[in-house]
């Protein structure tokens, strides 16, 4: 039996639309991304403190690189960051955001989205066990079709992996890395691939859950193999089992939830994203659950 709490606010600023929480075992802390406003947040809950960086762009995922500081799939493309100043002070810097000054050293090393269709940006990603980093775009009027997904490899070089992609969102692994989940926001499905760990190789694509309730967001997998995918539009993250039957649904109290993510002391506790929706939303939450999630891995490049 699968024990999950009743969701609660975390004590953080609330983001216009949140996304892309990551555990960074590293720092035992939670990293998170306000995608319109470029932020980068972070959480550490053992004492309920949170920091923030602007990148000055819009950024759709951060991931810990195990190199030190973080990669990310901002507007242009891949960037890497190396270990940022948190909380920046107020500077006469004119490009301010949330009251923080931009950070220096950003480093977009792969760009992607000028070779696509203009206004398009990059949006959710994770990494493999290997630290690769897939992430994907999408255009910024939701056009069908008109993204795609990527994988950055060790020696910054994006390769695109699957065109025609509407809103390339969540990614995520079964516990031995056979199988990739995977999320186009517009087509309302969970897909899955065959993966081949060894080179990162994607095969056989095939549906493995359709979404009746608002639209599928981000996704992780737990210690168990059942997926947990957000709702976008639906209010709930639900729990898929292997076979992509509904094995429970979580309740959130936001009408447009855009990811989860384990985290914590033994990766139990859920972290769930939301976006404003005019009248509410944006806050961070967090459920206390009876199961264990799978370590988030970081970007692991050759410099």
């Amino acid at each position: 039996m699968t024990g999950v709490s009743e969701p609660e606010i975390v004590a953080v600023p609330s983001s216009r639309l949140g996304e892309g929480p990551r555990w960074d075992e590293r720092t035992g802390t939670l990293l998170w991304v306000d995608i319109p406003q470029g932020l980068v947040r972070r959480l550490d809950p053992a004492d309920g403190t949170h920091a923030a960086i602007g990148v000055g762009q819009p950024v759709g995922v951060a991931v810990p690189r195990a190199a030190g500081g973080l990669a990310l799939a901002v507007r242009d493309g891949f960037a890497l960051l190396d270990e940022p100043a948190w909380d920046r002070p107020a500077t006469d810097d004119p490009e301010m955001v949330d009251g923080l000054a931009v950070v220096d050293g950003l480093e977009v090393v792969a760009p992607v989205t000028a070779a696509e269709r203009p206004g398009n940006r990059m949006n959710d990603g994770a990494c493999d066990r290997a630290g690769r980093f897939f992430a994907g775009t999408k255009a910024e009027d939701d056009t069908p079709g008109a993204g795609a997904l990527y994988r950055l490899g060790p020696d910054h070089r994006a390769e695109r992996v699957l065109d025609g992609v509407g809103i390339s969102n969540g990614i995520a692994w079964s516990p031995d890395e056979r199988l990739c989940y995977y999320v186009d926001t517009l087509t309302n499905r969970v897909d899955v691939f065959d993966y081949d760990p060894a080179d990162g190789r994607l095969a056989g694509r095939r549906t493995f859950a359709e979404i009746t309730r608002g639209k599928p967001d981000g996704i992780t997998v737990d210690a168990r193999g059942h997926v947990w995918v957000a709702l976008w539009d639906g209010g709930a993250v639900l729990r898929l089992r292997p076979d992509g039957r509904l094995d429970l649904a979580v309740e959130i109290p936001v009408r447009n939830v855009t990811s989860c993510a384990f985290g914590g002391p033994g990766l139990t506790d859920l972290y769930v994203t939301t976006a404003w929706d005019g009248a509410a939303g944006g806050e961070l939450l967090r459920c206390r659950t009876s199961v264990e999630g799978l370590p988030a891995n970081p970007y692991r490049d050759a410099s």
